[in-house]
């Protein structure tokens, strides 16, 4: 899923709430560059100006369907806007 972090409160949400109530490995993906989802220092070392692909590798379906609930608040469309800040305007 592609999402878009736009302050530091979202990435700060983001990792703590992955290291805290997500099983499994999350991977942020931007352009060649793969960091664990889990890091803070490694989220900030991405353009954060761009969108993420993120994904989460678990057996668990259960928790993989929530991770993907919790994490659609930042999705993007296709354009890179957060589809949340659209339903706004």
């Amino acid at each position: 899923m592609k999402i878009k972090l736009n302050t530091i409160t979202d990435v700060n949400c983001f990792v703590n709430s992955s290291v805290k109530y997500y099983e499994g490995n999350i991977d942020v993906k931007q352009g060649r560059q793969i960091v664990d989802g889990k890091s803070v220092l490694g989220i900030f070392s991405l353009n954060l100006m761009e969108p993420l692909e993120v994904s989460i590798e678990t057996d668990n379906k259960g928790t993989e369907r929530n991770f993907y609930n919790f994490i659609s608040k930042w999705r993007v469309d296709k354009e890179g806007e957060n589809r949340t800040s659209k339903k706004d305007n």
